[in-house]
């Protein structure tokens, strides 16, 4: 029988599903975080209701743990258009650092944090290029390893 372990390439798509419904954040964590997402339920007078703030943010980390692409976000989701302007929004009003903030502090509050082991993620800093002394090193002769 054929099964995704059967295919090197594909091991990893049990975890990228665009049709798991698995929540990414927890009843306790929203809960903390709630308050800082204004949100009013659809009106009666009509027109396209907004979509709840949690499940924007639920898309949005969906798309964080899994490395997925804009147009790889859930079916059952909001559109991408949607997440789109919500992160602009919510990231220049400074919402997204607060959550941060937030959920460090119960992480640490639940002993779940190692101050000793942090890892800077490099994949979205923009290079430099063309310093001085970046040209001066390249230039100098490398001294080989074996000698």
């Amino acid at each position: 029988m054929l099964t995704p372990a059967c295919f090197p390439s594909l091991r990893g798509y049990h975890m990228a599903s665009r049709t798991d419904d698995r929540r990414q954040l927890s009843d306790e964590q929203w809960f903390l975080i709630e308050d800082l997402f204004a949100w009013t339920p659809p009106s009666r007078a009509g027109g396209r209701p907004p979509v709840p703030p949690r499940a924007v943010l639920e898309s949005l980390l969906w798309l964080l743990r899994n490395g997925g692409r804009w147009q790889d976000l859930p079916k059952d989701g909001p559109s991408e258009s949607t997440c789109r302007r919500r992160l602009r929004d919510w990231t220049e009003q400074g919402i997204l650092t607060e959550v941060w903030s937030r959920l460090i502090e119960l992480a640490e509050e639940l002993g779940q944090v190692d101050w000793e082991h942090l890892i800077a993620d490099g994949t979205f800093c923009r290079a430099k290029k063309g310093d001085l002394w970046s040209a001066a090193a390249a230039r100098e002769p490398v001294r080989p390893s074996w000698c």
